[in-house]
């Protein structure tokens, strides 16, 4: 067992569960395919995470990826259609519940800090919810109200492509994150009602435009929940040092995502991306945010990770890599766990006594 206690920013292993397709693995039981299931995570220390609920698209573009010589930019489907992404939201999220009943106690839903540290407290696993990219939502927001009361704690209002509230940024390499128009009227009132619900807004993949329209909105902490630094990787998915900066003025996080082309200056697709590199990024970051604001978001299950980590087991490996370059006990417990109840605590708490 390892011995730091885990809180993820974010995965996407419910797009693999066996509740949720016929083709999926059992998140109960341990697995080569993949990244994440609840023996891996135990062994790798993790206690928990957001699950990231996500409506992929009805039908793949052709000649979705183009790669020239100085890198590459990646082509996505137009925005998904309302009424079919939430079928695929509404099984996901029912997929997770039934995983949940299942787990016979293992894991649980958790919907506030309180409930975080119960399950930690207890062996459990903590599991909340998050939802990337709200296609599913209708313009009156009943739907949302609805997911709230269900768990929803977390939202991106967009992914990488467009939809009613606003402009995902596509992926590319070497590009600034600017890439278009940011949050459309609609998008900005997604804002202001997460606001009054105590929804946590995530700033991942939505284009540097709608980054700033929120950060004029939200009365609660910037946060990123899956992202890197762009003046090392100038991939559009990454950050400025311009909004690492705002992320630091709220007091909010950047959750560190472990996908190899984010964190190499080359934008390389590379597993053979040494931990040392991994942990420079690392640094950089907590030298511009501070180490109270730089936490762990993963991208477990959706992205190609460094091979000295491989899945969720081997977290260790991270943590004794950030050892060997002078992260104290104190350092690492926060990047691993504290930051995220933090800012959990500051924008939940903060939107329901509202």
């Amino acid at each position: 067992m390892a011995e730091i206690d885990v809180f993820d920013g974010h995965n996407d292993a419910v797009q693999f569960m066996g509740e949720y397709t016929s083709a999926g693995r059992d998140f109960l039981v341990r697995s080569e395919s993949g990244h994440l299931d609840l023996p891996r995570a135990r062994e790798g220390g993790m206690a928990g995470g957001l699950f990231a609920l996500h409506a992929g698209p009805e039908r793949q573009p052709e000649n979705d990826l183009i790669i020239n010589e100085n890198g590459y930019e990646v082509i996505y489907a137009e925005a998904v259609d309302p009424a079919y992404a939430r079928r695929q939201i509404e099984a996901q999220r029912l997929a997770l519940e039934s995983l949940i009943r299942r787990s016979a106690g293992q894991m649980r839903l958790a919907i506030d800090v309180e409930e975080i540290r119960a399950a930690r407290a207890d062996g459990a696993f903590a599991v909340v919810l998050h939802m990337e990219g709200a296609e599913a939502l209708d313009g009156g927001f009943d739907y949302l109200h609805r997911l709230y009361a269900a768990g929803l704690r977390s939202l991106g209002p967009v992914w990488s492509r467009p939809n009613i509230f606003g402009y995902g940024v596509p992926f590319a390499y070497p590009k600034s994150p600017d890439t278009g128009p940011g949050l459309t009227e609609i998008g900005k009132e997604l804002v202001r009602t997460c606001n009054r619900l105590g929804i946590m807004i995530d700033l991942a993949h939505l284009n540097e435009r709608g980054f700033w329209d929120v950060a004029a909105l939200s009365d609660a902490p910037l946060v990123a929940t899956h992202a890197c630094a762009h003046a090392i990787c100038p991939s559009t998915r990454n950050l400025t040092d311009r909004q690492l900066d705002a992320i630091r003025d709220t007091d909010g996080v950047i959750g560190f995502n472990l996908s190899v082309n984010d964190i190499r200056a080359d934008g390389d697709l590379n597993e053979d991306t040494p931990l040392d590199l991994v942990v420079r990024h690392i640094e950089y970051l907590v030298n511009r945010v501070g180490e109270d604001r730089v936490a762990l978001g993963s991208d477990l299950d959706g992205a190609v990770i460094p091979r000295g980590i491989k899945d969720a087991s081997g977290l260790p490996h991270l943590f004794e890599a950030m050892r060997k370059r002078g992260f104290d006990g104190q350092s690492l417990s926060k990047f691993a766990f504290d930051n995220w109840l933090r800012v959990f605590e500051l924008t939940w708490k903060n939107s329901r006594s509202s």
